[in-house]
C-alpha cells in the first residue's frame, strides 16, 4: 500500500522562525495589556508593587514594564509551541524510501 511520497519540509530560516514566534505573541500581548489596564490603574499597581517608587514610576511607564512581560509570556509560549511541533525526521535522520 503506498501512501505517496514521503517528503520532509524544509529547514525555514530564522527569520521566519523568529516572526512566526514573535509577531504573535505581540499581539496578544497588546491584546492582554487592553484588557488588564481596562480594569487596572497603572498606579494603583504600582503602589501595591513597588511603595518606595512612587514618583519615579508613571503610568506610562507602567504599561511598558507590563506590555513586555506580557510579551515574554506568550512568546515563550510560542516558542514552546514551535519546539513541540518541528518534524521528527530532522532528529532522527533522513527518511527512507
Amino acid at each position: 500500500m503506498d501512501d505517496g511520497p514521503r517528503i520532509d519540509h524544509p529547514q525555514r530560516s530564522w527569520t521566519q522562525r523568529l516572526g512566526a514566534i514573535l509577531w504573535p505573541s505581540f499581539f496578544a500581548a497588546g491584546v492582554m495589556t487592553m484588557v488588564f489596564f481596562a480594569f487596572v490603574d497603572p498606579l494603583d499597581l504600582r503602589d501595591i508593587s513597588f511603595p518606595d517608587l512612587d514618583h519615579e514610576i508613571g503610568r506610562g511607564i507602567g504599561y511598558t514594564i507590563c506590555f513586555f512581560m506580557f510579551w515574554a509570556a506568550t512568546a515563550s509560549s510560542s516558542l514552546f509551541t514551535w519546539i513541540l511541533l518541528r518534524p521528527a525526521s530532522r532528529f532522527n535522520g533522513p527518511l527512507k524510501d
